[in-house]
């Protein structure tokens, strides 16, 4: 996809903007771009990134046939950002056409030409499989895809994962607040244990909390944060 002739993040709002997760509710795509755009990678993502570098990924030597890394639901491209910085090819990928524009416009892109964006559902989503595929990133993403679609989603990223490749990002579980929108996919914990079964789990959090949305109303989240290596 060509890159965008126009800078769409001048057009980001920058004050009255609610927090991400507000907007995430209500699939307010544009709002949550607003509200995280200068945000670092998430952490997940560089606990990944680390465990690639401690093996020698990416070598130095890399250049054009550095490995790949897909970024599920990259948004603004916080995620994308990290990973062509830190020597990858990434494919990005998003449902939202500003989230393609946003990232082929990002200021100070490193790498650029190891950069490929895709827009692209989470229905019938297809991946290229196997070497030199290394990573599939998907940053608070998976959620967001509805039920009747998460277990070919997922079986999808499963198996275009090869031998010691990583998967990094979240799910979202069945006690958090959210699991009463009928679009959204949530997990038990023994379902997640389930999915995870084809991988050796390096990190694992299981987050609980009470918080609160943009009117001060309380908000209950429940996260798992996973970081895993297929076997």
């Amino acid at each position: 996809m060509s890159r965008a002739t126009t800078n769409p993040w001048k057009d980001l709002p920058s004050a009255g903007v609610p927090p991400a997760h507000v907007s995430a509710s209500t699939r307010n795509w544009p709002g949550y771009f607003a509200a995280v755009a200068g945000k670092p990678a998430r952490e997940t993502l560089l606990w990944a990134l680390d465990a690639f570098e401690r093996e020698g990924v990416p070598d130095a030597s890399d250049g054009k046939d550095a490995p790949l890394a897909v970024d599920l639901g990259c948004g603004e491209g916080r995620d994308t950002a990290e990973l062509l910085a830190r020597g990858w090819r990434v494919l990005a990928i998003d449902g939202h056409p500003m989230a393609v524009e946003l990232v082929n416009s990002r200021p100070n892109l490193a790498n650029r030409e190891r950069l490929r964006v895709r827009l692209a559902p989470f229905e019938g989503l297809r991946l290229p499989g196997g070497l030199p595929l290394r990573m599939i990133n998907a940053s608070f993403s998976l959620p967001f895809c509805p039920p009747e679609h998460f277990e070919a989603l997922w079986r999808t990223i499963v198996n275009a994962l090869p031998p010691g490749g990583r998967f990094a990002g979240q799910l979202f579980g069945d006690r958090d607040e959210w699991a009463t929108l009928t679009d959204r996919s949530h997990q038990t914990r023994e379902r997640v244990d389930e999915l995870l079964s084809p991988f050796d789990v390096e990190h694992f959090q299981e987050e609980e909390r009470d918080g609160a949305d943009a009117e001060n109303n309380p908000k209950h989240w429940h996260v798992f944060h996973v970081v895993a290596r297929k076997r």
